[in-house]
């Protein structure tokens, strides 16, 4: 009997301990319908710039998604991104995505034919100034050996 309720208070306190995961939190559904539509990166921004690259998303340099197109559908957190500047790799994939309640923004891009569940890896990023017709994302990361936000700059495309 005492060995089942040492196996019971384990159990409990590892249950009870368990950190929350950004991919198995609440969504914040109010932001993905906001977010539901075409979109542009206008611009992205970090300090030194000029005298730093960066790779987003393990794509391209971070001036390559000026202009690159992005679609989210919210009712299965799904879309597709492209890259659409010359003299920049050519790049699309489909993409998933959900904005959690904490107002972080997670990002997985697939390859082709690629399941969602099978990818391991992703990106988050938080949500700031988001209304109708734009939102930032922004993501820390090291530049030049210094920690640097980038920001994504993102304005809703009105075909």
């Amino acid at each position: 009997m005492k060995k089942n309720i040492t196996v019971l208070i384990i159990a409990i306190l590892m249950i009870s301990c368990k950190t929350a995961s950004v991919t198995s939190t609440k969504l914040d559904r109010g932001s993905q319908i906001e977010i539901k539509g075409d979109w542009v990166i206008s611009a992205v921004t970090y300090g030194g710039s000029e005298y730093f690259k960066v790779n987003s998303f393990q794509i391209a340099d971070s001036q390559c998604l000026v202009g690159s197109t992005w679609k989210f559908i919210s009712n299965n957190n799904k879309g597709e991104m492209a890259l659409t500047k010359t003299d920049c790799p050519e790049f699309n994939a489909p993409i998933t995505w959900f904005v959690n309640k904490e107002g972080q923004f997670v990002l997985k891009i697939l390859g082709v034919g690629e399941k969602a569940k099978k990818v391991r890896e992703g990106y988050v990023l938080n949500i700031a100034n988001q209304t109708a017709i734009s939102f930032q994302l922004t993501e820390n990361s090291n530049v030049g050996g210094k920690l640097t936000e980038i920001v994504y700059q993102f304005q809703k495309n009105n075909k």
